[in-house]
């Protein structure tokens, strides 16, 4: 798999009926962007799992907004703002964030992994559908701005992955990128779905409170 099929696979791997096993080897790096504003936190957040997969955008973006949410953070997913035929872009980003009032959007994509697999055709090892492109870019609120075809991922009984996984915080005016946030989880033996979210978005949503951008 070369270096661009991995980061368009944006998550689709990372959520491939797999997951990492525990926290333990995981860092999350928070950058700002230059002259962001450092004292202002964002309270209506709009969740994105950039995937072509609907079912497994869903389930990250249920569980990252499990982590997010607080009494005074309200966290809405995309798959609960875009119906099912609605494309990851732009255009429908922007629709579906006015519609709820979001001052912020966070779209989080899988930005390379290294893995080792068997194959395997059980119910908990089929594969899924990834994005395939030759020349790609993401525009505004992270969003995919090329052309994209399907290809198939290969089935997998055991897995053991090293994960780089990228979530950009968005300002809803003017689609000002604020904040981003490096995940890694080093290699590990992985072994369920819940534990892979878990794993990701749990520190991740750490970093947020630690910056100040959520409360």
């Amino acid at each position: 798999m070369n270096k661009i099929l991995r980061s368009v696979t944006a998550l689709s791997l990372l959520m491939l009926t797999v997951g990492l096993c525990g926290c333990s080897g995981v860092s999350v790096k928070g950058t700002w962007q230059p002259e962001a504003p450092r004292n202002q936190s964002y309270t209506r957040l709009l969740v994105i799992g950039v995937t072509p997969d609907r079912d497994l955008r869903c389930a990250f973006e249920s569980t990252f907004a499990s982590q997010l949410k607080s009494p005074s953070t309200t966290v809405i997913s995309s798959c609960a703002q875009m119906g099912a035929e609605e494309a990851l872009t732009r255009e429908n980003v922007e629709r579906a964030a006015a519609a709820v009032h979001a001052d912020a959007v966070l779209a989080t994509r899988l930005v390379s992994a290294q893995t080792k697999y068997k194959e395997g055709n059980g119910d908990d090892t089929r594969g899924n559908s990834v994005y395939k492109a030759t020349d790609f870019a993401y525009g505004a609120y992270g969003m995919p701005v090329t052309e994209l075809d399907f290809q198939t991922a290969p089935p997998l009984t055991s897995l053991t992955s090293s994960l780089h996984v990228l979530t950009r915080v968005y300002e809803t005016r003017g689609a000002r990128l604020i904040y981003t946030m490096d995940t890694v989880a080093k290699r590990q033996d992985v072994d369920s779905t819940e534990a892979t979210l878990m794993t990701i978005t749990a520190p991740t949503a750490d970093r947020l409170r630690q910056a100040g951008l959520i409360r």
